[in-house]
């Protein structure tokens, strides 16, 4: 199979990049023959704000290329990971031109959100959830703190929603969870395009043993990822377990003055964030937004890592209250506490959600059973595509 996987980086390396790697070495190693086509958003700089408006849109510069690569390459499939600002979604119509079946992975929530994230004020928010044009996020300046930015991306939506791009450019959408699933059809994609499949940790790190006596946070220190909410709870905890803080961003001051038992790493090559897992009692999620696919929770379940995560979106979803963690309220710092006590009280069902985390990675998470999804969802498409 002839497969062209796109991206367009973002600015600060992120989740859907890591994906796009992995997923790529993995068509490639089973003998396919990938071509990668990728931008970075450093490029943004050179443009002046009215020509990234307009690319933002629809980039015409792009379709050339993309059409002209397409044309060179011959592929099947033209899988697409993320498309704002640079590439926009004429990828799609420069696939379709040259034949191509069109897949693309639904890492966050934009096409309804101008964030991505349904998260606002602290709060998941839902006020553009099925509107043509995304208002509520431009008079809330949701994009990057403009208006004018949102206001560009919320013109992006509709466009090509008015024109319907989503409905008849794409073969298959791929949603990592039935959560997610459920909330892009409330959004307006088709049922019958959403396939899921979830990410995948490759290589296989194999469990660890636990026995390093602490628990580990590791993510972006920012407000949605519930970091006030961690470090409230550790004020109470510090005492009875030391927290291991892995991760940057724009809260990490925050984290590096807290004490209580507190210890910020930083940033972390992933084989040290893979070692750190395997030897932690627990992984906290406290996210307090519906989030995409936590690749954290799925190394913590390669490691054999419990993971004690918010009760709500996909983190909820992915681990199994009672059996390969533990749910509490999101932003509910005392009810963190209240659960992590608990396990830590409780050592032998401890010791036997690290087995069952371990048996889910096992199950679902593995590179091999992750490529035959991701085959089956190719070839749907390329039956979609030809009829």
């Amino acid at each position: 199979m002839r497969v062209t996987i796109v991206h367009n980086f973002y600015q600060l390396p992120g989740g859907e990049d890591q994906v796009f790697a992995t997923e790529s070495a993995l068509v490639e190693a089973h003998g396919h023959r990938v071509t990668r086509y990728t931008v970075r958003n450093d490029d943004i700089a050179e443009a002046g704000r009215v020509a990234l408006a307009k690319n933002t849109v629809w980039n015409s510069g792009q379709y050339k290329e993309l059409r002209a690569l397409f044309r060179e390459v011959h592929p099947d499939i033209v899988h697409v990971h993320n498309t704002l600002p640079i590439i926009s979604p004429a990828v799609y119509y420069a696939a379709k031109a040259e034949g191509a079946a069109v897949v693309q992975t639904l890492h966050n929530y934009r096409y309804s959100c101008v964030n991505g994230l349904f998260f606002r004020d602290g709060r998941v928010c839902e006020d553009c959830l099925g509107k043509t044009l995304a208002w509520p996020g431009v008079a809330h300046a949701c994009y990057r703190g403009s208006r004018a930015a949102s206001g560009v991306v919320a013109a992006m939506l509709a466009y090509h929603k008015l024109r319907g791009t989503y409905q008849a450019q794409v073969d298959r959408y791929i949603a990592l969870t039935e959560f997610s699933r459920r909330k892009f059809i409330e959004m307006g994609l088709p049922p019958e395009k959403i396939a899921v499949k979830p990410n995948f940790v490759n290589p296989d790190p194999g469990p660890g043993t636990g026995d390093g006596a602490y628990a580990i946070f590791v993510g972006r220190l920012t407000e949605e990822k519930g970091v006030h909410v961690l470090l409230s709870a550790w004020q109470q905890l510090g005492a009875r377990i030391p927290l291991k803080v892995v991760g940057s961003g724009p809260l990490e001051q925050l984290v590096n003055k807290a004490r209580a038992g507190v210890e910020y790493l930083g940033q972390q090559p992933r084989h040290t964030v893979l070692d750190l897992l395997k030897n932690a009692s627990f992984l906290v999620f406290p996210s307090l937004w519906y989030e995409g696919f936590p690749m954290t929770i799925a190394e913590a379940f390669a490691t054999g890592t419990p993971v004690v995560a918010s009760r709500l979106g996909n983190a909820a979803s992915i681990v199994e209250d009672g059996r390969t963690g533990l749910h509490f309220e999101p932003g509910n710092a005392d009810e963190l506490v209240s659960r992590v006590e608990w396990l830590l009280d409780h050592p032998f069902e401890l010791t036997r959600m690290r087995r069952d985390a371990r048996a889910e990675y096992e199950a679902k998470y593995t590179a091999e059973t992750n490529y035959q999804m991701l085959m089956a969802i190719y070839e749907d498409a390329i039956r979609a595509n030809r009829a």
